[in-house]
């Protein structure tokens, strides 16, 4: 059973995330052709499951990272397409952008970094729940 100001926490996280899918959806629109499975964006009640993009993150105890734990973001395409590793890079970019913009003012009190940590990003600092 997960702490209540855990679940408190990830929920202001998912928001960001949402709002971002949102976002991403919007800018680049109709570069690629979305998955045939896949519903049209804002047709589902959660963003993860329709649309082209999935922007999540995942807690990570940080073992291996020189960032110690964190939340490693997860960003994913439904799409039949290939990508190449300068969109994935772009993309990379334009979401730590967002984030950077968007956790301050979710988390208010905290200090939380946005840093690439290999081929992902990681959101570390203060993750205490106070």
């Amino acid at each position: 059973m997960r702490h209540q100001k855990v679940k408190q926490w990830e929920k202001k996280l998912k928001h960001i995330f949402d709002e971002i899918d949102t976002e991403l959806e919007t800018q680049y629109a109709g570069r690629f052709s979305r998955h045939p499975a896949r519903p049209k964006h804002g047709t589902t009640s959660n963003p993860e499951m329709d649309g082209l993009f999935n922007v999540g993150a995942s807690y990570s105890a940080g073992f291996g990272s020189k960032w110690g734990p964190g939340y490693v973001v997860d960003i994913r395409l439904a799409t039949l397409q290939p990508i190449s590793r300068h969109f994935k890079n772009e993309l990379r970019n334009s979401v730590q952008q967002l984030l950077k913009q968007k956790l301050p003012i979710a988390f208010p009190n905290k200090k939380l970094c946005v840093s690439k940590d290999k081929n992902y990003l990681r959101i570390h600092g203060d993750l205490s729940l106070d």
